[in-house]
């Protein structure tokens, strides 16, 4: 039996899962990226927590304070048009 979906997310940005190569975060309830660490260094070493602990923030800007890493949604979107750097 399948369970109905009840209500709507209170979320606006929710970590997925944690796997060994990255990580699944969903957007606006909407839109689901992998964020994986070859591409995304800075969450390699992170504990969950830190991963876990993000923010949306004028609906298209991920935030997570703990790590001082700063995101674009749209950046996730076409990341051949954004190219990170990381040091």
């Amino acid at each position: 039996m399948a369970s109905n979906k009840v209500g709507n997310s209170i979320s606006e940005v929710e970590v997925l899962n944690v796997s060994p190569h990255g990580f699944w975060i969903l957007v606006g309830g909407e839109k689901e990226y992998f964020l994986d660490y070859e591409n995304f260094p800075w969450f390699k070493s992170a504990s969950i927590y830190k991963i876990f602990n993000v923010q949306l923030l004028h609906g298209h800007h991920l935030h997570w304070a703990d790590l001082d890493v700063d995101l674009d949604v749209e950046s996730l979107d076409a990341l051949e048009s954004y190219p990170l750097v990381f040091s």
